[in-house]
């Protein structure tokens, strides 16, 4: 895992976003798109209280940089988030061309989180998101941010969600 103590605020920033998705009584998901340069480009949380489960935030970050950035540029950003991407939205940042992730608390450490708590597997199986996009950089989980996330869960799963 190579992390820069640059890249700390993106990852902070993430962990707000999913508990503002926690407080507005969503899954606690958070993730910002950064550019090669450092701009903060696109952030956004989970939102699939709704009743629209593919609203994850990854998701909607790379239809948003399929939309406004270039090959080149999608291909130098990177997106921080709070959790490592589902396969639905690993595919979507591979097939968008986007460069690095950047993930606070992994996949395995959110499943084993879930087991403890009791909550039912998901409908799609939880892969690495090396399994599913091979060829995109990885990088985590981050240690002094995942017990955060693990917390944010813990409380959205106790309170129902």
């Amino acid at each position: 895992m190579v992390v820069k103590d640059t890249e700390l605020p993106y990852l902070r920033r993430c962990v707000e976003l999913a508990t503002e998705a926690l407080e507005a009584g969503d899954e606690p998901f958070g993730s910002v798109l950064v550019a090669g340069d450092g701009t903060v480009l696109a952030e956004d949380h989970n939102r699939v209280a709704s009743g629209d489960r593919t609203r994850h935030p990854e998701f909607e970050l790379a239809r948003w940089a399929a939309a406004r950035m270039t090959p080149d540029e999608r291909a130098a950003a990177t997106v921080y988030t709070s959790g490592e991407h589902c396969p639905m939205c690993a595919a979507a940042h591979a097939w968008v061309g986007l460069g690095r992730i950047v993930y606070v608390a992994s996949s395995a450490q959110l499943a084993s989180w879930l087991t403890e708590l009791g909550v039912p597997a998901p409908p799609v199986r939880t892969l690495p998101v090396s399994e599913v996009a091979p060829g995109v950089t990885v990088d985590g989980p981050v240690p002094g941010l995942t017990e955060a996330v693990r917390q944010l869960h813990h409380r959205f799963h106790r309170a129902g969600g």
